[in-house]
């Protein structure tokens, strides 16, 4: 039998437990919407801490879409302050194995701008569709990118969607439909690598150009020695494609504070 002694330790443990708030949890659950005909799945990411609402996040992965990869970098960003949907842009029936696969699904994208906006619109609509089933503020959206990501929220910021900023890491800057003179309303932080040689010198001044005349509100950084990919942690495809800790860390920090300016946080 237990002694007393053992029955009020026990019975100190019981009510310290209830008393402890339960562990919050990081959330990943399918989000499915279409877009004419065609279906689209995503993965909303979100810490389920509680259920005051907080600002969204569209986040449009590197080429190879929906996976693992783009998921674990949504809960980087969601942490416990932002709903964040992965969003897809490909249908939920692609789903690039490699690069090769990646190249096919994007590229008609990027010849078709038109196109991807349409995809990437309603994947802030599908985000939007959340609210009362996540702790979302719909008032309050963003959108960020990596590579062929970075390049999408672009287009998003060009077409003038209701978003409280956008940033793009390592995306491409040039745009066959660039914004139209005066047209700037979506705040942009553009993240590049110096040395990525998928963005050339021209490209950087065609884009102070079009977002001045456009009366953006935009922010360029250039990162010395940095290369495509350098803010994802497992981008290992020298020389053009790795991986840069300095930089990295440097961008995401800067992405968090720009988010939080957005947001008024």
């Amino acid at each position: 039998m237990r002694t007393v002694r053992q029955w009020q330790l026990a019975l100190l443990v019981v009510c310290a437990s209830a008393a402890m708030p339960a562990l919050a949890k990081m959330q990943q659950r399918p989000v499915e919407w279409q877009l004419d005909g065609a279906r689209y799945s995503g993965v909303l990411v979100y810490d389920d801490k509680g259920d005051a609402r907080r600002p969204g996040v569209v986040m449009v992965p590197n080429w190879r879409g929906v996976n693992a990869s783009a998921i674990e970098k949504a809960g980087r960003i969601a942490g416990d302050d932002y709903v964040v949907l992965v969003a897809d842009v490909y249908g939920s029936a692609v789903r690039p194995k490699d690069n090769t696969e990646a190249a096919a699904a994007a590229q008609p994208l990027l010849r078709d701008r038109a196109r991807l906006r349409a995809r990437a619109h309603a994947a802030l609509e599908a985000l939007k569709a959340q609210a009362g089933k996540a702790p979302l503020d719909v008032s309050r959206i963003a959108a960020v990118g990596f590579c062929f990501g970075g390049s999408t929220v672009l287009e998003m910021a060009r077409a003038g969607m209701p978003l409280a900023g956008v940033v793009s890491l390592h995306g491409g800057l040039a745009s066959p439909v660039p914004a139209a003179a005066h047209s700037g309303r979506v705040p942009m932080l553009v993240l590049n690598g110096a040395a990525d040689q998928g963005v050339t010198a021209e490209d950087i001044t065609g884009f102070g150009r079009e977002m001045d005349a456009a009366g953006a509100d935009w922010q360029f950084v250039n990162f010395s020695g940095a290369v495509h990919c350098f803010a994802e942690s497992d981008a290992n495809s020298p020389p053009g494609c790795v991986y840069d800790p300095h930089a990295a860390r440097r961008a995401w920090k800067m992405m968090g504070n720009f988010l939080e300016e957005r947001f008024g946080d």
